[in-house]
């Protein structure tokens, strides 16, 4: 019995020693290092680059136009500035509407065969048929060349829509009104930007 005794031990000891062995947790699968890759921050803010886009004067979109460029003022036609002009375009066509006339849509201003490479039409452009940088201008909706001078019904306000079309080939019409132009922008158009504004008298 005594003799039973220190196998009995060393048979219990082993025991849990394996037992021991056998319930320790394995060891867990490492963690994966950080990604290197850099975190991802959304799409830029800022306007792409080489953007096809058009300004009125030094106003902000959706601002009042200057009395000086309406019938309350001088009837200048404002400065008009563009840029990204697209690589295929054969010339610019500019158009100035207001969607709120009464009568329906009226064409305030059209000029067209803008050289591709210029990037302006100053100030107080003249009623004429051909302007200094070659662009030609057309009718307006109330019969006459060039610009037309907003002027909308007293106490109303209305929007005053510049478009830009940039076309693959220069327009043949000598004379040229809004549908004539609708006409041959239609299947020609590169793209087109536009720049809105407000009036009211």
């Amino acid at each position: 019995m005594h003799t039973l005794r220190p196998l009995l031990l060393a048979v219990i000891i082993i025991i849990a020693i394996f037992a021991g062995g056998c319930m320790s947790s394995a060891p867990s699968s490492p963690v994966s290092p950080a990604s290197s890759q850099p975190a991802d921050q959304g799409a830029s803010s800022t306007a792409p680059h080489g953007a096809f886009t058009i300004r009125a004067a030094s106003l902000t979109p959706g601002s009042v136009l200057p009395d000086v460029y309406t019938c309350k003022g001088a009837s200048e036609s404002p400065e008009v500035s563009w840029e990204g002009v697209p690589a295929a375009t054969k010339s610019l066509a500019l158009i100035l509407d207001d969607p709120d006339a009464p009568g329906g849509r009226f064409t305030h201003w059209l000029v067209f065969n803008i050289p591709p490479d210029s990037r302006e039409l100053p100030r107080a452009q003249p009623n004429a048929k051909v302007l200094t940088n070659g662009a030609q201008q057309g009718q307006n909706s109330g019969g006459s060349r060039g610009y037309y001078p907003p002027c909308p019904p007293i106490g109303t306000t209305h929007r005053y829509v510049f478009r830009l079309y940039a076309i693959d080939m220069d327009i043949t019409q000598p004379t040229a009104d809004r549908e004539s132009i609708d006409w041959a922008l239609t299947d020609h158009t590169i793209a087109k930007t536009e720049f809105v504004t407000t009036f009211k008298r």
